[in-house]
């Protein structure tokens, strides 16, 4: 009999797996429940081992992933997926959507391909070793133009984004610092600048993916003067520029409401937040307490976050609304293993893309807002459309462990239209839904009567059943929050 407790331990878990993960399937939340929140979280946060994907099997069968010769996307997929260690490939989500490079411009993806394994590898240690391997990453470069940026005549884009978009937001600097942050990153190029960029903008009839720029610091080209960056003064270069922007307050709190908007609720878009303050500046503030007490790292602030009251309380639950890429993967997940051969990455990748986040190729330097610009007619009717062909087939090995799950929960073998609803809810989650939601659910499952299992014909009923309802929850609006 579920008690009191283990039901909020349940919630709590299901919430906690849905923010640092992607959801959990059954089997996934009943190995969590064993280990308890905080085995759980020491897992996410500290993955022992690599996340490899069958490279050959996906050469065999898809070449043009294997080449890149895409946009990347679907290659990700891929990987997000089938991933055992969610929260190192959602972090990768996460300072995409922060350091947002595009394929678009750079025709190449597989150097935005190389720039995601540097989140995975970086993504949750020191902020400051984040900030230099992005500066010194081929696809960043050659994205934001630094490889024009020479000491005797400075390019300032990315001295610009460092400082207004990467690290301390509009309004924590000056165009002077711009300037001089620019100077310091003076002779930070990609190897052979000047062929590389006339390959770069001279390739679109050539098969994409197959060029890998390399990072090289040219001393001749860089401006060894004195700078002054946030007031500190010397012959500063681009390692020193991280430092210093690593040690303001405002770099602590600019990273700190971009993981509060990212894992705990729904912020205002970022352009906003020079004007606006924070919904929770309590929470900031505890987050920003723990960048400088952990010497600025990602993984501390992480685990901070996840142990804290703000995120545990119960009304941060369903807080945020789910971006294309958390409820496709979640969905496909939730569906079972990828099985390759298989189109469904190339589905999935489209479908992020028609709902509003196409991977790999953001639509500016600022990435992705998210919040309520991820909600529109279009973009929910592709939601709904996709989970209902992802999850429309009862013998896929993830749905055909939910149908049994839900034949489990009732003990015996029949079940009536309102229990169907119930158990779907219990399995897909625990989820909670409004009374609204709950008793739609229930309208439609009445259609189904004497709901049994005891025979052939009876058992294929009720998939057809099951499976209907299971398309219907993750159609719900609580299923698109997280």
């Amino acid at each position: 009999m579920t008690t009191v407790r283990s039901r909020q331990d349940a919630l709590l878990m299901a919430h906690l797996l849905r923010r640092a993960g992607f959801g959990a399937t059954p089997y996934e939340m009943d190995a969590a429940l064993e280990r308890g929140y905080d085995k759980v979280l020491d897992d996410l946060l500290n993955p022992d081992h690599p996340d490899l994907i069958p490279d050959d099997l996906i050469r065999r069968y898809h070449v043009d992933q294997s080449d890149l010769r895409s946009s990347g996307g679907a290659h990700w997929v891929y990987r997000l997926v089938m991933t055992d260690t969610p929260l190192r490939e959602k972090m990768c989500l996460f300072w995409h959507r922060v350091f947002a490079t595009a394929t678009t411009k750079l025709i190449q993806s597989r150097v935005v391909t190389n720039q995601v394994d540097m989140f995975r590898k970086y993504g949750m240690g020191r902020f400051d070793d984040l900030l230099i391997e992005l500066s010194r990453d081929p696809a960043m470069i050659m994205w934001l133009d630094n490889q024009d940026n020479h000491g005797s005549n400075i390019n300032e884009n990315y001295g610009r984004e460092i400082l207004e978009l990467f690290s301390m937001g509009v309004g924590n600097y000056s165009e002077d610092d711009i300037k001089e942050t620019a100077r310091a990153f003076t002779g930070w190029r990609v190897v052979n600048p000047d062929y590389m960029s006339i390959r770069m903008r001279n390739n679109t009839a050539r098969p994409y993916g197959y060029m890998s720029w390399q990072f090289e610091y040219d001393d001749e080209d860089h401006d060894n003067g004195e700078k002054t960056i946030l007031g500190q003064k010397g012959n500063w270069n681009g390692e020193d520029a991280v430092r210093i922007i690593c040690e303001q307050e405002a770099t602590a709190e600019f990273v700190a409401r971009h993981l509060y908007h990212f894992f705990v609720a729904d912020e205002l878009p970022v352009p906003q937040w020079p004007h606006e303050d924070p919904k929770d500046p309590e929470a900031i503030q505890i987050l920003c307490k723990s960048y400088f007490e952990n010497d600025h790292n990602i993984g501390a602030m992480l685990k901070t976050l996840f142990e804290s009251e703000f995120f545990r309380d119960a009304g941060s639950r369903y807080a945020r609304i789910k971006s294309p890429a958390e409820m496709v993967i979640g969905t496909m997940r939730l569906a079972g293993p990828i099985e390759l051969p298989s189109q469904e990455t190339d589905m999935a990748d489209s479908a992020c893309a028609n709902m509003g986040q196409a991977l790999m190729r953001p639509p500016s330097v600022e990435g992705w807002q998210g919040g309520t610009e991820w909600i529109n007619t279009g973009s929910y009717v592709e939601r709904v459309n996709f989970a209902g062909r992802i999850l429309n087939d009862p013998d896929k090995v993830g749905v055909r462990d939910i149908i049994n799950r839900i034949k489990d929960l009732n003990g015996g073998a029949t079940m009536t239209s309102d229990e169907l609803v119930d158990n779907c809810l219990e399995v897909l989650g625990p989820l909670e839904v409004m009374d609204t939601t709950r008793a739609g659910l229930k309208d439609y499952a009445g259609k189904f009567v004497d709901l049994a299992w005891s025979d052939e014909f009876s058992s294929s009923e009720f998939d057809r059943a099951a499976v209907a309802l299971i398309q219907l929850v993750v159609s719900s609006q609580e299923y698109q929050t997280v």
